[in-house]
């Protein structure tokens, strides 16, 4: 590549940058140059050094990793860029991406540029099974969904996501039946004071998992509308946030009657909060609570349960050990204002969970031929379930079993992978009735 073409590319982002009193750096560009306005400008912003410091030598032809360069330096100044300058920056990281980051110069960096906006989005195409499980019986749907992220300025994020519900292929793809696209995400993310260790997050996000980033996410694990501040220290973490639920019977919606008269269920709200440390090699340990709000409704009678929920709490541990080995333990308890009123476990205000999943080897979206497995336990009793969207890979009611499970994950190309997951050795842990069928679950993923 040309040196005067690059040149003439890149003057464009000069950043600003003005020659008006610049001294000429360079011997060989004389003042009636076509490039010399471009070439001071560029030497005066950084961009440029030419070859031995006084020399430009704009007909000789430059090396891609002197060229990468010089889009390196265009990055560092590109908060001060306009529209088109961010554009043709974004285009040259892209066309000099490997050299980049050869140099150390991640080009996913520009995520975090203001006035970048960066579209994502993935596909997911599953199949589950479950014998006596009509509503998911022979089930095959698909699930699409699109982000928009945005740097707004150098302390705030913006991000709006949309996706589609899952759609069984059974009905044809009748999206005109159906509420087919929704907003799952439309936040707004703040750094105080440039600080990354104090954020404020405010609007819906599409994954709040009750207990955090690390805990199994038995109870919860969707779409939710919250203000979140969060802590971040080094060996240190603590979120306290209020929200609705979105997703699942808990979030309310359905119609009942209520002394004779037709109502529809409130929505329930919660406090919550988090605390957790982290002891390096990827090793944390952490506890949470939510105090819930179900505005006077007994929203758990639609279960049969004739109680109404009050709060949660639990704990959690993730290990790393070895190079290639994590495992999970999460222990969590729900509490009731009245009892749960069960057959099975008498008249008991609180339900218990055990879970635990061991993991081998790590499949990353981005590497081809990267894999993992793992096998995990299940330990729920009667009333452990809140009725919420589960961040499990399980669906269906999750209370009152014992139960193991285990799944595969293989990135097979970059950006695609096929996951799945069966359930096995599952029983009822008190009372009477037929052991609950096995689940099946496969799927691909494709990011984009």
């Amino acid at each position: 590549m040309k040196s005067k073409v690059l040149a003439a590319l890149v003057a464009t982002m000069a950043v600003g940058a003005t020659c008006a009193f610049a001294a000429n750096p360079f011997v060989d560009v004389p003042s009636d140059s076509w490039a010399y306005k471009s070439v001071v400008e560029l030497a005066d912003a950084g961009i440029i050094q030419g070859v031995d410091g006084e020399h430009f030598q704009g007909q000789r032809n430059i090396t891609r990793y002197e060229a990468a360069e010089m889009v390196a330096k265009a990055m560092a100044h590109m908060d001060k860029a306009s529209v088109e300058q961010r554009a043709l920056i974004n285009k040259l990281a892209d066309e000099f991406a490997d050299e980049l980051n050869n140099l150390g110069v991640r080009v996913s960096a520009l995520e975090n540029r203001v006035g970048n906006v960066k579209l994502t989005g993935d596909a997911r195409v599953r199949y589950r099974y479950q014998k006596d499980n009509k509503e998911n019986d022979n089930s095959w749907d698909y699930r699409v969904r699109l982000r928009a992220n945005a740097m707004v300025n150098d302390r705030t994020k913006v991000t709006y996501g949309i996706s589609s519900d899952s759609h069984a292929f059974a009905n044809n793809g009748a999206a005109d039946s159906e509420n087919d696209i929704f907003t799952d995400i439309a936040k707004v993310d703040y750094n105080f004071g440039g600080s990354k260790n104090w954020a404020l997050s405010v609007g819906r996000t599409d994954k709040y998992v009750i207990g955090g980033p690390h805990a199994y996410g038995y109870n919860y694990g969707d779409v939710f509308d919250r203000a979140e501040l969060k802590y971040s220290g080094d060996n240190f973490m603590a979120i306290a946030g209020y929200g609705k639920f979105k997703e699942g019977s808990i979030a309310g919606g359905q119609e009942v009657t209520i002394n004779g008269k037709k109502e529809t269920i409130a929505g329930t709200k919660t406090a919550y909060g988090v605390i957790e440390g982290s002891f390096g090699n990827g090793t944390a340990i952490g506890a949470y609570y939510n105090s819930f709000n179900t505005s006077g409704y007994d929203y758990n009678g639609i279960l049969g349960r004739g109680t109404e929920l009050d709060y949660l709490w639990g704990a959690y541990a993730s290990f790393n050990f070895g190079k290639d080995w994590n495992l999970i333990g999460n222990y969590e308890r729900v509490n009731y204002n009245s009892n749960i009123n069960s057959t099975v476990r008498g008249d008991e205000d609180s339900a218990t969970v055990w879970l635990g999943r061991l993991t081998y080897g790590k499949a990353v979206m981005a590497t081809p031929k990267t894999w993992d497995a793992w096998v995990e336990y299940l330990n729920a009793e009667d009333g452990a379930s809140i009725g919420g969207s589960t961040n499990s890979w399980r669906w269906g009611t999750l209370d009152n079993i014992e139960s193991w499970g285990a799944g595969i994950d293989y990135t097979f190309a970059k950006n695609a992978q096929f996951q799945v997951m069966q359930s096995f050795a599952t029983k009822l842990k008190d009372g009477e009735g037929s052991d609950p069928e096995e689940q099946t679950r496969a799927q691909f993923v494709f990011a984009f």
